[in-house]
């Protein structure tokens, strides 16, 4: 590999210049190791978010993240793979029903999934809050269950893309984490790298998503899906709807149970909706377009795949899941329809609840969250309940409570127009 200097390197960029191949290898591959020093990556990274990367120089960027650790290889297994990523948001608990259907229709779902930091929440916390199961897998017991079940939710091993975790922390304090480049490659180089045939992308966009502007997160959908494409998988984007968040609970233990009333067949509209349609997008990227997923759904098969993946990583699936020990109902103070629900305001409330943290390493309380009982659209009436808050805090409660105070409105709804749920949809 050829050497070169950091300083070149962000001059080069800083001038808005095109990084040579070289360079970028030399530059991610130095700073894995520690021979360039984070004041200067931080430079580099603000020169990014500067002046923006052309397609050439993001995949290479991303195939130099992936170099710098492992690639799975997922061959072998007599049946094609396929995942899914969400860029997250409030209520988003689409991974946890839609692995093991996707699953019980024949294509294999290998999903390495993080833990929740500020108002989105993380899957693996999410289940975490089922008794006894365990997010750490050994690549030997990954390769097995997918083998097996069909369907795995882990954490990614420390070997996958170790170039992302310390540009990640560095990104994270350093005002650069909005930069498309740096955001696309650190995604998709673990995609890419967890070593599925096709993968599909859900790119959230409002109030409660990363990227509140439906631009942004277009322009992070199609960067997302040149570099699948010229990686070599099958890759599609969903741009969705995040100004209302998903269903009707935000938090970890409450989206467990959310998640698992879809599997039964039931469920909030929203969530089925969206589950399915990502399960479509998935078999159709695999080849297996024969298959209906709604049917897996109604005959209980993906049900059967969910209990057999929990269990497989030591958990109950039968067991009961972690309540609060405190509640508070907060109601509507008129009668009309509920005109506003900001996923934000929800989000930020279940985080200060104790459902999310401030910092990676922090303890979750399984059992906080927020449940609302109307969304955008349902007629309310005075003194109905609007939202229980869980906490065992109770403390908490105010702080949650100003949170909420400004995300809803109750009106005649005669202007009410909801939004799709699906903006739009980006392939190459």
């Amino acid at each position: 590999m050829t050497r070169h200097d950091a300083v070149e390197v962000i001059t080069a960029k800083r001038d808005g210049r095109v990084l040579s191949d070289s360079q970028i290898d030399w530059v991610v591959a130095a700073y894995t190791r520690g021979e360039v020093a984070h004041e200067q990556m931080s430079a580099l990274a603000m020169a990014i978010l500067l002046n923006g990367m052309g397609r050439h120089e993001i995949a290479r960027w991303t195939a130099a993240m992936i170099a710098s650790g492992d690639r799975l290889d997922l061959s072998g297994l007599g049946r094609p793979t396929a995942d899914k990523h969400s860029t997250g948001g409030v209520g988003d608990k689409i991974t946890l029903p839609l692995a093991p259907l996707v699953a019980a229709c024949g294509v294999a779902v290998p999903q390495l999934a993080g833990r929740g930091l500020g108002h989105t929440g993380g899957t693996l916390d999410k289940l975490e809050s089922i008794p006894g199961w365990r997010a750490e897998l050994s690549p030997r017991e990954f390769r097995r269950q997918l083998g097996e079940v069909g369907a795995v939710i882990c954490a990614a091993g420390d070997r996958l893309v170790p170039a992302d975790k310390k540009l990640y922390a560095l990104r994270d304090v350093t005002a650069t984490v909005e930069a498309i480049p740096l955001l696309a490659s650190s995604i998709m180089s673990k995609k890419i790298a967890g070593g599925a045939g096709a993968l599909v992308l859900d790119v959230k966009v409002g109030s409660g998503a990363f990227l509140q502007e439906l631009d942004r997160g277009r322009e992070l959908a199609r960067t997302m899906v040149e570099l699948g494409t010229d990686a070599g998988v099958e890759t599609v984007a969903l741009v969705t709807d995040m100004a209302t968040p998903l269903g009707f609970t935000a938090g970890n233990a409450i989206e467990v149970a959310e998640s698992v009333e879809v599997l039964a067949g039931g469920g909030p509209a929203d969530v089925v909706e969206l589950t399915l349609t990502l399960a479509r997008e998935m078999l159709a990227r695999a080849g297996m377009t024969e298959v209906d997923p709604a049917d897996r759904l109604a005959d209980g098969s993906a049900m059967d795949v969910w209990r057999r993946m929990i269990r497989a990583q030591g958990g109950d699936p039968g067991a009961a899941l972690p309540t609060a020990r405190e509640s508070y109902v907060a109601t509507s103070p008129q009668s009309g329809v509920l005109t506003r629900l900001d996923a934000r305001a929800v989000g930020v409330a279940a985080w200060r609840l104790g459902a999310g943290r401030e910092q990676l390493g922090q303890p979750v309380q399984s059992g906080a969250g927020v449940v609302w009982h109307a969304r955008p659209g349902d007629r309310v009436d005075h003194g109905q309940p609007l939202f229980t808050l869980l906490s065992d805090d109770p403390s908490r409660f105010d702080r949650a409570l100003e949170a909420l105070n400004t995300g809803w409105e109750v009106g005649d709804g005669v202007d009410h127009v909801p939004s799709p749920l699906i903006h739009e949809r980006i392939e190459a």
